[in-house]
């Protein structure tokens, strides 16, 4: 398919879209959007089945070995006591290291023999989409049951979703039913997605108000004009709620990653607009002169040319870019898997495990295609995947940086 074929194909896609977005209720613009053109609603997780039990009055873990999270090394065995919610007592843990064998736990206590096996905590997803509206494309929308199994499956105990993009009342039937242990899924901070176009800070303003009251724990950006931005964060923190910015590049000459972290923004997901704040001489990227931002072959295939065009590592405005952002406390939320594929495209599309684990619809949704967001491989070359592997080389280094320096 030519060029000019892909980008026309989008095209009525985007006008249908604007159209149902302006009319949505706060927190449904995005799933509106797709619903307008005929596509059923999503389904919701059916309740927990067999492969779950509990809860446990107590519940006891026995001759684990466990790895606390704190970056002190693996121990054991250990034999971990929770009553309700809680974890009472360690047998075995501390500086003493001394485990009496031999227990009696109670009758009522569930004891899961762990010998042999690892304890940690459960990990914190800080960006997914617990369901993707573009996965109609591939044939179905997401099935959230599938999803909350397969983060569980994977140690995965809390997410937090940026966006909602399936429509913030979806996602937060679905924390209220994993709340309440309905259904087999992670705990879930829902952040509902800030539209694009607003006509003030004042509507910014009653915005987030509006998602605030429906339950969303934060909104998330990708971009608007500076003053939506800032009103919105503004009225974020007084309602203690979490902020997240995409700076995608149709706003990131106007408000990078410095400029949102302050006026007070929480974390920058993915890594756009962290290069950009770091140019010297000069302010947009340096794009072809064919580029359409609209063609996603030509949007990924350019970000993944951009840290090569910011400052070196370890100059004055790397460092003090840096020092900056941590003074003001920002939060990085790299996503590196997301752009994985960048790098190797035939290895990630014959990975071992999809026979058997990945669903087809969205096996599908990956397939090359201009209607979908990030499937964009048409033309993917040695080219692109060299200049992603540069890419990833500078950007962990930023990323490693900031840990190291306390972020």
């Amino acid at each position: 398919m030519s060029r000019t074929k892909r980008i026309l194909i989008a095209l009525p896609f985007t006008l249908l879209a604007s159209i149902a977005a302006l009319a949505a209720e706060p927190g449904e613009e995005v799933i509106s959007e797709i619903l307008a053109m005929g596509i059923a609603p999503p389904s919701i997780a059916p309740d927990r089945g067999p492969e779950s039990s509990g809860p446990f009055e107590r519940l006891v873990i026995k001759d684990a070995t466990i790895v606390d999270g704190s970056g002190a090394p693996p121990m054991g065995p250990v034999t971990i006591v929770i009553e309700g919610d809680r974890i009472v007592k360690l047998i075995g843990g501390g500086t003493g290291s001394l485990h009496v064998g031999g227990a009696d736990f109670g009758p009522d206590a569930r004891v899961i023999d762990a010998k042999g096996k690892f304890v940690v905590p459960g990990f914190v997803d800080a960006h997914v989409h617990y369901g993707t509206p573009t996965h109609a494309f591939g044939g179905a929308l997401t099935d959230p049951e599938y999803v909350g199994k397969l983060l569980l499956a994977h140690g995965i105990t809390t997410v937090r979703d940026a966006g909602s993009i399936m429509g913030l009342n979806w996602t937060l039937e679905h924390k209220q039913l994993s709340e309440r242990g309905e259904i087999s899924a992670p705990r879930i901070e829902a952040y509902a997605m800030f539209p694009e176009m607003m006509d003030s800070p004042a509507a910014a303003r009653k915005w987030v108000r509006a998602v605030h009251k429906k339950g969303a724990d934060g909104v998330k950006f990708v971009g608007a004009a500076p003053e939506l931005i800032a009103a919105a964060i503004s009225e974020a923190k007084e309602l203690d709620m979490g902020t997240a910015y995409h700076h995608s590049q149709l706003s990131v000459t106007r408000t990078n990653v410095l400029d949102s972290a302050r006026m007070g923004l929480d974390s920058m997901e993915h890594w756009y607009g962290l290069p950009e704040a770091m140019f010297e001489g000069q302010r947009v990227q340096d794009y072809p002169y064919d580029y359409n931002y609209s063609n996603e072959q030509d949007r990924f295939g350019q970000a993944g040319r951009l840290w090569a065009q910011t400052t070196a590592p370890g100059s004055q405005k790397w460092n003090a870019t840096r020092d900056e952002l941590l003074d003001l406390g920002l939060t990085l939320v790299p996503t590196f898997a997301a752009y994985e594929a960048n790098r190797d495209l035939m290895r990630a599309q014959t990975k071992e495990w999809h026979e058997n684990y990945t669903m087809p619809y969205m096996a599908r949704a990956f397939d090359a295609d201009p209607k979908i967001h990030g499937s964009y491989h048409f033309d993917w070359t040695t080219a692109d995947e060299i200049a992603w592997k540069n890419n990833y080389r500078l950007w962990m280094t930023f990323v490693n940086d900031f840990k190291n320096a306390g972020g």
